[in-house]
């Protein structure tokens, strides 16, 4: 419902992409109980190919290349996703990457990243993904079977032996190593989580709050009108500050991973913008090409209502730059202004950023409410202030 062409006419100024979540392939060979693809309310997958072809991947690439060189990029950032992206073998990911980097000018650098659930994973694999530059991250619950007990495959088996192999062989190869992304279960202890994680030897870990909204409240959180109060439970923000004080007091020796959230949150506090959409007020500069081309929001948006990252571009009829003209990409562009009155309010408002876009939703009145982790996210903020202010030198 925003009007974009007032806006611009205002001064607001539209931010280039920079990373591109591209579908390899739009199934997956596990059956997470909890995957907000599958699991949500947008059932568009069932619709489109199951693996990208040659032609998608062609125009893909032009189109990258098209919005590099019209913003001037130094660099651009592409994320190989899925369904699960190996699901037919690496060479529908090597394949992309190629004609991304064919396509590109030569003064603007590629980063690449295959984000996948590892079960496919094997040296060879490996060695054909390090030869392309492709670094590789996982996705994981925990350090062990009991805490991926529900990264289940199609028959209920577990994931976890042929995960853990993955995650061995990643750790015997840091150059190729991205990291591990975690959705947190607050049924399970935060300090095995976070030290079986740890103990994978990830360079980098992205503890993710499960993706929900105050219509569809995550698993401990009962459903209520969504306003910010000091009074709801936070069983996530206490989940998030027992494992904050895992990392915060860790060896400094380079041992431990670096989580993201937290070292997001310890810069905005200290003035730093944020480099994620999850905290802070960083504009998106993320987009989805699915695998018949079509252009999308991110899929935190899927749990929202059918079609809820629905743009009606794809990379045949349109440009990015017409996709920056999208409401929905606009209102997560406008920073401060794009939140709700409650946020705007709210003394640490900056930080948190009013949470996940897709955390904001409600049923019959959008997404111009805080976060349904409010509270938890105020809970952590606060938390990670304390220890800062603990060892920061006084005036």
């Amino acid at each position: 419902m925003l009007d974009v062409a007032a806006l611009r006419r205002a001064g607001q100024r539209p931010f280039p992409f920079r990373q591109f979540v591209l579908k390899v392939h739009g199934r997956c060979n596990l059956d997470c109980t909890y995957c907000v693809i599958y699991q949500g309310q947008d059932a568009g997958w069932r619709e489109r190919p199951a693996r990208v072809g040659p032609e998608v991947m062609r125009q893909t690439a032009r189109r990258i290349a098209e919005h590099a060189v019209v913003h001037g990029l130094s660099e651009v950032r592409i994320d190989l996703h899925g369904g699960e992206p190996l699901l037919s073998g690496p060479e529908s990911a090597l394949a992309y990457t190629a004609a991304v980097r064919a396509a590109l000018p030569a003064r603007t650098a590629l980063r690449t990243t295959v984000q996948t659930n590892g079960t496919l994973i094997t040296e060879h694999t490996l060695d054909r993904l390090a030869d392309a530059n492709i670094r590789v991250g996982l996705s994981l619950d925990g350090g062990n079977a009991v805490l991926n007990r529900r990264r289940v495959d199609h028959a209920g088996r577990s994931s976890w032996p042929a995960a853990a192999r993955a995650a061995r062989l990643l750790a015997d190869r840091p150059e190729l190593y991205a990291g591990i992304l975690c959705a947190i279960d607050i049924t399970s202890d935060p300090k095995d989580v976070y030290s079986s994680l740890a103990a994978l030897r990830p360079p980098r870990l992205d503890l993710l709050l499960p993706h929900a909204n105050w219509s569809s409240p995550p698993p401990g959180l009962a459903a209520r009108p969504p306003r910010h109060t000091t009074q709801a439970p936070t069983p996530y923000g206490d989940w998030l500050s027992t494992a904050f004080d895992l990392w915060w007091d860790g060896p400094p020796d380079g041992t431990q991973p670096r989580v993201r959230l937290f070292t997001e949150i310890v810069a905005l506090l200290l003035g730093v913008p944020s480099a994620t959409e999850s905290v802070g007020l960083s504009p998106t500069c993320a987009v989805v090409v699915h695998t018949d081309g079509a252009v999308e929001q991110i899929d935190s948006l899927n749990l929202a209502y059918d079609r809820a990252t629905a743009t009606g571009f794809d990379v045949f009829g349109n440009s990015f730059d017409e996709a920056l003209d999208h409401p929905g990409i606009v209102a997560r562009q406008l920073g401060v202004e794009g939140l709700a009155d409650e946020c705007r309010a709210c003394p640490v408002g900056r930080v948190c950023g009013g949470g996940n876009y897709g955390h904001r939703y409600s049923a019959g009145t959008g997404f111009l409410h805080p976060s349904v982790y409010c509270a938890d996210l105020e809970q952590l903020v606060r938390h990670a202030a304390r220890r800062l202010s603990a060892v920061m030198p006084e005036d």
